[in-house]
């Protein structure tokens, strides 16, 4: 009986340890004298290496919706020396200031054939909304990135016009964003970052970042871009009332 009740103990401990580990959930803080990370990420090519990351698609479908010819899909882009469609954002940040409510979901709408924004921002286990505006079927099929592979999160179809259709999505700990495309039309593309705190920020134009109102505290500080293989990280010390600078440089070299 001892025995039998040591292997069954046994099979328990060991089943815990293999199972995984849930993250501390984010907890909203008053955060009080926070500290600020400003910065800039730039790209290490010209605008003709930027360019060779474009992809050319040919329009075989429905044409008198999504027009004729070609699209040129600008996966890398550029102005002057800064990248564009980058996330600057902490990791594993435990306590802090609130979410917008603008910041937790994002929409996704299919019109002309294409997706627009190209490149969006949501929270983690917030909702992600497709809307085709098309008079034409579209099917949205959106994969989490980890690593070179992806996983299907979505894969709907929208068959009519003005059909709209809400996802909740939750991706795990080694994915950060997801590549969006239409099953119906190859030349259609799109990404979403995926925020797992508030702590984040899009890079401007000029390819400038601020992240304000960090709780003091050491911090890893990330990039994330849906096509380039983003630069390693930072570490970083956030004093209270305190301004940190960084500048991330993007080489010329897909995922």
């Amino acid at each position: 009986m001892k025995k039998s009740l040591s292997i069954v103990l046994g099979s328990i401990i060991a089943s815990a340890l293999f199972l995984p580990l849930n993250a501390a959930a984010y907890k909203v803080i008053s955060v009080k004298d926070g500290g600020t990370i400003t910065g800039k990420v730039t790209f290490s090519g010209s605008e003709a290496d930027a360019k060779k990351h474009n992809k050319v698609y040919t329009i075989t479908k429905d044409t008198d919706v999504c027009g004729t010819g070609s699209r040129n899909v600008e996966y890398v882009k550029i102005n002057g020396n800064a990248l564009n469609d980058v996330v600057v954002y902490l990791r594993k940040v435990k306590t802090g200031k609130a979410w917008t409510k603008d910041e937790k979901n994002t929409t996704i709408n299919q019109k002309g054939c294409e997706f627009l924004p190209f490149f969006t921002v949501m929270a983690n286990k917030g909702n992600l909304t497709a809307v085709n505006s098309d008079p034409v079927a579209h099917n949205i099929h959106a994969y989490a990135i980890i690593g070179k592979a992806k996983k299907t999160k979505i894969n709907i179809s929208q068959p009519t016009q003005d059909s709209k259709v809400t996802k909740k999505i939750t991706l795990k700990k080694r994915s950060h964003g997801m590549k969006v495309e239409c099953d119906q039309h190859d030349f259609m593309h799109s990404f979403v970052f995926v925020a797992k705190n508030p702590y984040y920020a899009v890079v401007a134009a000029d390819g400038t970042f601020k992240i304000e109102n960090v709780p003091p505290g050491k911090y890893k500080l990330k990039t994330w871009h849906g096509y380039l293989k983003n630069p390693k990280y930072k570490r970083v010390t956030i004093k209270a009332g305190k301004t940190k600078t960084f500048t991330f440089k993007y080489k010329n070299k897909k995922k």
